[in-house]
This record gives structure tokens, sequence and C-alpha cells, in this order.
């Protein structure tokens, strides 16, 4: 509060000018402050309502798929990698044509389409799953379909917050909607975990379908994304060339995609992994592994607020780095533990390292694009999520070698490695704001 100087004021002296005081941060139900600013938006509640509901389901579904595929395939880890790589397939390769489009066509209209398509493949699979009709090549089939979706989906989600939310708090929108999306990974998993127990898988689907169609009404009320952000007189192709280039010629652009491969080769692994690390160490159900994918998610969620609180940072280049290299020590020591209390911990700090990294990645590579770019440059961002479960594959069948444990201990220390020779190569890197 600025004290006025007491006393009768003497208009024929000049005054010094009045201090005004900021005006109050906006407070949303009581809370206030930067880390939540962006939810004093109505389009932008409505939009972390509609990724909360879809990656609810999306969580619940990827949980669902697993533990079927673990009762199809008699525990097998190199059937969970494969029907996940059925997944990120469709993703590696439609996100390009997916990110072109979410410049070219409203960014509202390409949500609803794709998670009304993701409803409908739930459906089905519940479906097929209650009649006892449920095969291996029904879920490579909806997993294929399911990733053609999230592919679409993405790329308009991510962009339509800059749509939403002023320039100065692009970075606070986009960590926020990350945290929803994590907090689902705390819900979704135990959820499912327990809701197998009740209704089988087949009624987890059909749940998971439902929680999808909420999230195609939620998106239905955003006032934003209704029109084109751009009217390119290229074909798509030459936008996605554009796109490519773009990024090729803007340093830090360029350093952020390709160290965002380095975890997404390396380090996630764990997800794809995790349920057979679970029955092969541990021994589990799916009620414990569902509290296990909570626990990570509990990490993950703090992270992407810790992201969500950042302003002004000066040394963004170096939490980067910093939280890559502590994932890729974590993974490796939990990879060791054969103790279900000790393994919760590291789970912890798993998804706390892993949810820094990814969420302040993905927060810069928006921040730093020019907004007729956004859409090409997240759907860029996508293709490394893609990569993920593909390069599960190999971690998979050393898994079926040399265990589980060894693969993901592996992951971990590949990781560390990897981090290491790009700063040591890309200096520069850690001056990134």
């Amino acid at each position: 509060m600025v004290k006025l100087p007491s006393g009768p004021a003497d208009s024929s002296v000049a005054q010094p000018a009045e201090t005004v005081a900021p005006e109050p941060k906006r407070r949303f139900f009581g809370i206030g402050g930067t880390t939540f600013e962006s939810l004093a938006m109505r389009d932008f509640r409505w939009l972390f309502a509609s990724s909360v509901t879809s990656f609810m389901a999306m969580n619940m579904q990827m949980f669902a798929r697993v533990w079927l595929v673990l009762r199809l395939a008699n525990d097998s880890p190199f059937a969970v990698a494969y029907i996940t790589g059925a997944f990120a397939l469709p993703m590696l390769l439609v996100s390009a044509v997916s990110g072109a489009l979410a410049d070219r066509i409203p960014r509202r209209r390409m949500m609803i389409l794709a998670q009304t398509g993701n409803a409908v493949v739930a459906l089905v699979i519940g479906i097929l799953d209650a009649t006892n009709l449920i095969a291996i090549r029904h879920l490579f089939g909806s997993g294929i379909l399911s990733g053609a979706m999230m592919a679409f989906n993405m790329p308009s989600r991510q962009a339509i917050i800059s749509e939403i939310v002023p320039e100065d708090k692009l970075m606070n929108g986009i960590a926020l909607q990350s945290s929803g999306m994590n907090m689902t990974r705390i819900a979704g998993p135990a959820a499912a975990g327990f809701l197998i127990i009740l209704i089988d898988t087949a009624g987890v689907f059909f749940i998971v379908s439902a929680l999808y169609f909420a999230s195609v009404l939620t998106v239905a009320v955003i006032d934003a994304g209704k029109t084109a952000k751009s009217r390119s007189e290229k074909s798509v192709v030459g936008d996605i060339g554009a796109g490519f280039k773009y990024a090729a010629r803007e340093p830090i652009l360029l350093g952020l995609i390709i160290l965002a491969f380095i975890p997404v080769l390396f380090g996630m692994s764990y997800h794809v992994l995790l349920p057979s690390w679970a029955r092969e160490a541990l021994n589990v159900g799916p009620e414990d592994l569902g509290v296990l994918l909570m626990t990570m998610g509990i990490g993950a969620l703090a992270g992407s607020l810790l992201v969500a609180s950042l302003k002004g940072s000066s040394n963004r280049g170096i939490l980067l780095l910093g939280s890559c290299i502590t994932w890729g020590i974590a993974l490796a020591v939990f990879a060791r533990t054969t103790s279900y209390i000790v393994a919760l911990p590291l789970l912890l700090f798993v998804g706390l390292a892993s949810s820094v990294f990814m969420s302040l990645n993905m927060t810069l590579l928006q921040v730093k694009a020019s907004p007729e770019m956004r859409g090409r440059i997240m759907s860029i961002g996508m293709m490394t999520f893609a990569v993920m479960p593909l390069s599960a594959l190999p971690f998979g069948a050393l898994a079926e070698q040399v265990g589980t444990p060894h693969a993901l201990m592996t992951s971990g220390l590949l990781l560390i490695a990897f981090t290491v020779l790009f700063a040591i190569a890309y200096p520069q890197f850690r001056k990134v704001t």
C-alpha cells in the first residue's frame, strides 16, 4: 500500500504523481495467485473441463486395454508393447497432417470430431469384450483408430489455448492444461483398476465411451476456435513443409524438438512396461497396479503445477536438462526395487521429474512459435510422443530376454547418457529462458 503525504494539499505546489496500486488478481472459486490465473477465463474453464474428461477416459482406456492384453496374451510384456505401438503408429503418420489442418480448420470442430470418434471406438470394444468376442486383433485395430483420433485432437487442443489466453499468460494456460491431464493420471488408473474388479474390463470401456461423449459436450460450449486461424493458399503438403522448415531454422525450437526425442526414446518405456514390471517384480493385482500409477500421477500433477507457477524464469534450459537427468536417475533406481512400499515414493519422483520436463518442453514449443505456426509446431511435438510406444518395442523385447527390471534400468541409464551428450553438444541451450 502506497502512503500519501499527510497534511492539506496545496494546488500551487506540484504534487508527486500518484502511484496506482496494481489491480488485484481475479480469483476462481477462492483460488488466487499466478498458478491458477487462467481459470478465471470462461472458455479456458470449459477447455480445462474437456481436457480432464477426455484424458480421464484415455487413461482408463489405456489401463483397461493393457489389462485385457495381459489376460489374452498370458502376461507377455512384448504383447503390451506391440498393442501400444498400434496406438502410436498413426500418431506418427497423421500428426503432421493434423497440425496443418489445425491451422486451416476451426480447432473446436477438429476436437469435437476426434472425441466423437474415440467414443465410438471405445463403445465397440466394450461390446466385443462383453460378448466374449474380443481378440488381440480387435485391440490392435482399436489402437490404430484411437491413435489417429488422438493425432487429430491434440494439436488443436494445445493450439486453441492461444485463442483463449492472452500471450502473457500463455505459459500458465498450457501448464494448467497439462496439470488437468496429469490429474487424470492419478484418478484414471486407480478408478479403472477398482472398476475392473466390479464390472470387468467391458464395463470400463462403456464408461470410457460415456466420458468421451461428455468431453464433446464441454468443447461444444467454447466460444473460441470457431474460425480458422490462417487461410493458406498452399496445399496441405505445402503447409506441412513450411512447418518443418520453420522449426529447422529456429534454433530454440529445433533444440526443444531434439531434446524432446531423448526421453521419448529412452525414458518413456516405463509407461508401457510398468504393468509387466509390477506383475513380475511385485506380483500385484489390478487394484495395486492402479495405486502405483496413481502415485506416479500425483508426482506428475505436482510437476505440472510447478511449471504453471513459473513466471519470468531465466533458467528454463537448465531446468529442462536437470529434470531429464533426474528422471533417468529415478527410473534406474526404481527399476531395481523389489518392495512395494519403496516403489511408491520412487514412482512419485519419476512422475514429478518427467512432468516438469514434458510440461515445460511443450509449453516452450508453443510460446516460442508464432501464432500461425502453433498448430504445426504442436503436431511435431505430438510426433515425438508418437515415438514413445514404438520405442518401447525394443525394451519390451529386451524385457522378454533379461527381465523387465533390467530393461527399465537400462532405459534410465540411457536417458542420463544421451541428455548429458545433448548438453555437451548444445551448450547454448542452457541459456534458454
